[in-house]
Parts: structure tokens; C-alpha cells; sequence
């Protein structure tokens, strides 16, 4: 039985879809099958993987519409055990689409219901729209990446209603595995602030490990590869590793 992980936060640019692919590499590296499904239209997950995402044959839009079979719509990527389920801009349509059909909300979870790998990661698109509601619906527990900056905090609330609102109609088994800081910079005392103030709120869901500010683990989507293989001793490297770990421990 696959163990499925929502990275969430409507806010655009805190890391979301960085954590989600670095963070399948060393879940993989640590011996697990992981599966990226790429369920946002903006397509970043995929290119990050190395796959080309203007030339693809399938997509998850396919899927979601069951116009094409789960297992071949899915590719192989550079990383050993790391497995994509891709998406480009066609997947924004699919939004306006699915909200005319029965059962809208579980379009993602019958999908990943045939799914036989060890773990699988859902990028989230930055909002909170039916593709969102979706991967929560479909997803055992909740990944929150938040941004060591004064508007971190904003939206969090609205966020964790809308987790408890998924809870509550459609999909009472969904858990908050954690939130954890990214683009967390040392020499500010306000990434400090940010940190204890996530501290105060969220307790021992916060975890302890903090992604740093790092040109590398900046610069590697840009080449399609994950941290582990653009610079595997970089700070990115090291901090995405320690998370897998305490992602385990949650899982």
C-alpha cells in the first residue's frame, strides 16, 4: 500500500516544487519506490525531473479523465527508483472540465488507487482549486513547505481550514505530517522569528529540519536534475536528505 504526500502551500515561490522533487531523491536513495505526480499545469515538477514537458504523449490529464491507462502515462526519470506521473498547461483545462462530473473531488485518488509503489508525492499547484482539493482527498498526510520570510505566516489558516475542511467531507484519514522551513536564511534574525513563531503554533509538527538559501539547489532545476545529482555535497544536498529521513520516521 502506497503511503501518499501532499506538498501544499498556496502561496507561489516557497520551494514547493524543489522540496518535492528533492526530497523523492532521497526517499529513493533510501531504498523506497517513489512516484511524483505532477498535478500542477504549470508543469515544474516535470521539467525538474529532466522531462521534456512540451513533448509529452501522456500526461496526468489523460489519467484524471481516464482517456489513457495509469501505468502508461508514466515515466522513468534520471534518478533510480524515481518515477513521474507529468503534467504540462493542458492540465489547466482539466480544472474547468472537472467541475461538470460526478465524484469531482476523487478524480486523483482513483487514479493513485492502482498505484504500487512505496511512496507517492503530489505537487500541489499554488492555489486552492479542485486539482488541490484532489491531491488532498487523495493523499494520506500533508507536507507544508514555508518560507523563512515576514509573509510566511500569511495564508497558513485559511490553508489548514481548507485541510480541515477535506478532513471533515472527504477524507477523514488525512494528517498533517509537518511543516518545515525553506530558503531559510542564518544571518537574518527574521527567518529566526518566522522559525519560533511556526514553533509556538504547530509544536512538535514543525520539523527539524531547515532547507538553507543555496545557489546550487537554485540553479539545478535549470539543468533537470535534482540536488542529488547536480551537487549530492552541497548544503541543499545534505538538508533534503535529513528530511527524507525524518519523513520517514513520520510515515
Amino acid at each position: 500500500m502506497s503511503h501518499r504526500i501532499a506538498v501544499i502551500n498556496q502561496k507561489g515561490g516557497v520551494g514547493k516544487t524543489t522540496s518535492t522533487i528533492n526530497l523523492a531523491a532521497y526517499l529513493a536513495k533510501a531504498g523506497r519506490s517513489v512516484l511524483v505526480v505532477d498535478a500542477d499545469p504549470q508543469g515544474n515538477a516535470t521539467s525538474g525531473l529532466g522531462v521534456d514537458k512540451h513533448k509529452l504523449q501522456l500526461s496526468l490529464k489523460d489519467v484524471l479523465f481516464q482517456e489513457a491507462e495509469f501505468q502508461s502515462a508514466i515515466v522513468e526519470t534520471s534518478n533510480p527508483n524515481v518515477y513521474l506521473l507529468p503534467s504540462n498547461a493542458s492540465l489547466a483545462n482539466a480544472e474547468i472540465e472537472m467541475v461538470a462530473l460526478d465524484q469531482r473531488e476523487y478524480l486523483l485518488k482513483r487514479t493513485l488507487d492502482t498505484a504500487a509503489h512505496d511512496i507517492i508525492i503530489i505537487d500541489c499547484p499554488p492555489s486552492l482549486g479542485l486539482l488541490t482539493i484532489n491531491a488532498l482527498t487523495a493523499a494520506d498526510s500533508v507536507l507544508i513547505p514555508v518560507q523563512g520570510e515576514y509573509y510566511a505566516l500569511e495564508g497558513l489558516s485559511q490553508l489548514l481550514s481548507v485541510i480541515q475542511e477535506v478532513r471533515e467531507g472527504l477524507n477523514p484519514n488525512l494528517d498533517l505530517m509537518g511543516v518545515f522551513l525553506t530558503m531559510f536564511d542564518t544571518r537574518t534574525t527574521l527567518s529566526g522569528q518566522v522559525k519560533d513563531e511556526l514553533s509556538k503554533y504547530f509544536g512538535d509538527k514543525l520539523l527539524s529540519t531547515v532547507i538553507p538559501r543555496n545557489i546550487r539547489l537554485a540553479e539545478a532545476p535549470s539543468y533537470g536534475k535534482t540536488i542529488a545529482e547536480h551537487d549530492k555535497w552541497s548544503k541543499g544536498a545534505r538538508a533534503y536528505k535529513s528530511l527524507a529521513k525524518e519523513v520517514l520516521q513520520r510515515v
